[in-house]
């Protein structure tokens, strides 16, 4: 049914603007009765920030925004779904076109500015499907023309942690102008006292909501070395490297396209997001669980951000180019690659190829 669905829905979608053809997409999901997918087996179950994951293949922010249809997403397959970016207010982002195709390159760049239909209408939907399971993680950011940021992350983790299996603080998209300076140490450290601080207090009747920190594959090394260290003295209970990236390595082959402004995703991130999970990984010395995103578009690439130090991944730009099927392909790699290595868990192979990965030469 999937093929099926890929088949017809694919030509359709790609002959379309790809912001119109993203939200069709998000449409159809909600309405098309695509079947269930078969149970997982036991071998790819993982448990992270106290966290049951029947698979680690995930939905990455971005998809979902408004948290339109998260239970469709997880029938198809998927270990965890992130909702968001969610703002406290409603907000238009920034004008269109903003979303752009390079077809060539297998990769897309946004400049949407955390376009959402804010807290009240996004809690609401969440609300509603409380009862359904499964891990729906909320990915929550400020508002472009807000006094204080801080305070923004701080009304979300209030508002959401009833309904919310886990929270992502997303400081690193690069399409509103000055958010990716909370990543810097002592904004970074103010923040993550503030929203770690109201998720101990909410959780008294809440209950406990894991709080991970996305960050930049742009980071240089020594910025990487102060992030990860607040995140480790903040306990966070884990990080998302990464989100995408304003480089354009010089491999593109859509060089007209490549000159849009805003964040580049999809398989020219691949090698750049890689390498930063593997030197996070290092860094973290498993203090926390990490989650690697950019640039999954197959079984192989999985099993890199996994050897690289992921214990769970997510992919959003792979299903534009590869379509639905590609979770149900990843997820068949995955255990093949288990029975190969004759591994009972995904764990095992989580990060045994970081400290090498650092010792090669910078991706291009």
């Amino acid at each position: 049914m999937i093929g099926l669905f890929d088949r017809l829905a694919r030509p359709l979608l790609r002959a379309l603007d790809p912001e119109d053809a993203h939200a069709l997409a998000v449409k159809a999901l909600r309405f098309v009765p695509l079947p269930q997918s078969a149970p997982d087996s036991p071998l790819l179950g993982v448990r992270a920030f106290g966290l049951n994951f029947p698979n680690p293949v995930g939905i990455a922010a971005g998809f979902d925004k408004n948290a339109a249809a998260p239970d469709a997403l997880l029938r198809l397959g998927f270990g965890f779904v992130e909702i968001g970016t969610v703002t406290p207010r409603a907000q238009a982002g920034n004008p269109r076109p903003r979303v752009f195709r390079l077809d060539a390159d297998a990769g897309v760049i946004n400049r949407l500015g955390f376009n959402s239909e804010g807290e009240a209408a996004v809690l609401a939907r969440l609300a509603a499907r409380a009862d359904e399971g499964g891990i729906v993680g909320v990915n929550v950011g400020a508002n472009k023309d807000s006094a204080d940021r801080a305070a923004d992350y701080v009304r979300l983790i209030e508002a959401f942690a009833p309904v919310a299996s886990y929270f992502t603080v997303n400081v690193s998209s690069p399409n509103t102008p000055g958010l990716r300076d909370l990543q810097q140490a002592g904004a970074l450290d103010d923040l993550l006292a503030r929203v770690v601080e109201t998720r101990d207090r909410v959780s008294k009747n809440a209950g406990p909501v894991p709080v991970l920190l996305k960050i930049a594959p742009d980071l240089t090394l020594g910025d990487l070395d102060d992030v990860v260290g607040v995140a480790r003295a903040r306990r966070v209970d884990g990080m998302i490297v990464g989100n995408t990236t304003l480089a354009r390595p010089n491999f593109l082959r859509e060089r007209e396209t490549a000159r849009q402004a805003g964040g580049l995703s999809g398989k020219p991130l691949f090698k750049l997001s890689t390498r930063m999970l593997a030197e996070t990984y290092v860094r973290a010395e498993s203090a926390f669980p990490l989650i690697g995103a950019g640039g999954v578009d197959s079984g192989s690439t999985a099993i890199a951000k996994i050897k690289a130090g992921a214990s769970l991944i997510q992919l959003y730009t792979g299903l534009v180019f590869r379509g639905l099927g590609l979770v149900s392909e990843i997820k068949t790699d995955l255990l093949a690659a288990l029975r190969r290595g004759n591994r009972s868990s995904i764990n095992a192979m989580v990060g045994s190829d970081a400290a090498a990965m650092t010792a090669e030469s910078w991706p291009g």
